[in-house]
Order: structure tokens, then sequence, then C-alpha cells
């Protein structure tokens, strides 16, 4: 584990690339980012495989430069090559959605207006083989949580509390 300065990383895949070079014979790689105690990210990378991510607030996240590296569309559901008629909405529709806002106003509370869903979002499976398994990474990023807490008990359940705190 090390301190990456990340200021030319632009993409996930940027992310990705410097985790691998930092690699030994392919071996996995975890990156962890912690944003000013709001969020923080686990992001795995094994080899060539594609990175696999796990956010504790993505509605946080995605106010955040660093958030927008591992917020990708495909982490968000999100189509990056819909066609544009897709995006038109017919007035009908608008019409029919603003007919039922009211009633949906429970669901509006989950996502923030970019429609990014608020809380935990990601594949909280990606360090169950390191003994962190995938309830116990939700639990640590329900609202009210310390996120640095949380890295410091994944770092901690890694074996690698000393470094984290070291590069903090």
């Amino acid at each position: 584990m090390s301190e990456t300065e990340l200021d030319d990383v632009e993409t996930l895949a940027d992310l990705a690339d410097l985790a691998r070079e930092a690699a030994e014979d392919e071996e996995t790689v975890l990156v962890f980012i912690e944003q000013e105690d709001a969020w923080f990210a686990v992001v795995r990378v094994d080899g060539e495989e594609d990175p696999r991510i796990f956010v504790s607030d993505a509605a946080a996240a995605s106010r955040s430069a660093y958030g927008e590296i591992v917020l990708t569309d495909e982490l968000l559901g999100r189509d990056s090559d819909a066609d544009l008629d897709a995006l038109v909405v017919d007035l009908d529709e608008e019409a029919s959605a603003a007919e039922d806002e009211d009633e949906d106003d429970d669901e509006d509370a989950a996502v923030d207006p970019d429609g990014v869903p608020t809380g935990p979002l990601g594949d909280a499976g990606l360090l169950i083989e390191f003994g962190v398994g995938a309830k116990e990474l939700m639990d640590m990023s329900v609202e009210g949580s310390v996120p640095g807490d949380a890295l410091t008990e994944i770092a901690d359940a890694l074996g690698v509390g000393d470094v984290l705190e070291a590069v903090r």
C-alpha cells in the first residue's frame, strides 16, 4: 500500500492503469479514496479485468472531482451510448411524471437532483476474500458513519492499518 498522487488521473481507466503499474505480477490492487469524511470508495483492480468499485455515498461522491472518477455511467446504470432520440421526453410523459411526483416523494428522497442515488453504490462484495463481507461494508456506509473510520477498519482487517495511517 502506498499513497499515489491522483492529480493526473481523470478517468477510472487512468486510475486502473496507475494501479496496474503499482502491481507486481498482476496481483490485486486496492485503491482507497476518502473525501473529507463525506464519502469513501474502494476500487479493486485484478490484473487486466475491469475494476470493481464500491462507493459509500454516491450522491456525495458526485459532488467531488474524485467521485467523478469512480462514478462511471455503468456503475450509475446509465447507457453512455444512448441514442439522443431516447433522451427526448415526450410532453405527455412529462405531464404524467409531474402528476406522479407527489406520489413518489419518498422514492425521490433516495436520488439526488442529478439522478445519482444517495447512499452506497457498487460491488459490496469486492472485499469478501480479504475478510470484509458485503454486509460489513454496507454497515460502514450507513448515514452517520465516518468514512475515515470505515477505511481504517477495512485497512485493519487487511493488516495494513499502520500503512494507511502513514499515508494520511
